[in-house]
């Protein structure tokens, strides 16, 4: 797949489940709950009802392995695969005060590595896209190519979850000595760092592989690395699409 080719129709994809995911913002969203708990709106499925069919017609052989269709859940990863969050970041989306902390996120997996990334936040009208080490964003400025930054002299900034920050984010920063951190929801903390705008996002909380995917690409472009917490490289296509936690750094290093 020559992922330059693809890449208009992935843009436009998600600008467009974006502008659906506003018009339902706009107007007032609620939530129903899956049986894992999670919410889950009117947003999510109008997103992915505009995404999944321009990635089958991009090629039809390729799977979809998206939130929405706990189907795809089932399915077993394979060479090259497409993973989707039509809507990540649901319960930023619901909030009167998100700060436009919610994402588009599609990404494509190859040999079990992201390859190919595009996140969209139609709040903030600012989106990313990577592949190939090289990284964009696109906003009220245009576009831009991205890369990210050497830790500042005034010591590393860290991302962390608005919703799930928890005791094991806070004792490993702790540890490091890390006292500057930015609350940030959905795949936007991988972005901030690709952008160069913060250096480490340390994970340990539970997330799902269509959560992190696209914003893992983009940030492994802009030159940033994705490992374990053992230090070996973060890959997809786990039992049941769930993750493990992680470390994603900018140009940071321990």
């Amino acid at each position: 797949m020559n992922f330059d080719s693809v890449l208009p129709a992935l843009i436009t994809a998600a600008k467009n489940a974006g502008s659906k995911i506003m018009e339902v913002h706009t107007r007032g969203a609620s939530a129903q709950h899956k049986a894992d708990g999670s919410p889950v709106t009117e947003a999510d499925q109008a997103a992915e009802a505009i995404i999944i069919p321009v990635l089958q017609s991009l090629d039809p052989e390729i799977p979809i392995i998206s939130e929405e269709n706990s189907a795809s859940h089932k399915v077993k990863p394979s060479t090259l695969f497409w993973l989707v969050d039509p809507l990540d970041g649901t319960k930023e989306f619901l909030k009167t005060d998100s700060q436009g902390a919610f994402t588009v996120n599609i990404a494509l997996i190859r040999h079990s590595m992201p390859v190919l990334g595009v996140v969209y936040a139609p709040a903030l009208n600012r989106l990313f896209f990577g592949h190939s080490e090289t990284a964009y964003t696109i906003d009220s400025g245009g576009e831009r190519k991205i890369s990210v930054r050497e830790t500042p002299n005034t010591g590393p900034v860290a991302v962390a979850s608005v919703s799930h920050r928890d005791n094991d984010t806070n004792a490993w920063l702790s540890a490091r000595n890390i006292k500057q951190t930015r609350a940030i929801g959905s795949s936007l903390k991988f972005c901030l760092l690709a952008a160069g705008e913060a250096d480490v996002y340390p994970r340990f909380g539970p997330t799902m592989e269509w959560d992190t995917a696209a914003g893992d690409a983009i940030l492994r472009a802009a030159g940033g690395t994705v490992k374990t917490t053992k230090g070996s490289h973060y890959l997809y296509g786990k039992p049941e699409y769930k993750n493990t936690a992680f470390i994603a750094c900018g140009g940071y290093h321990e």
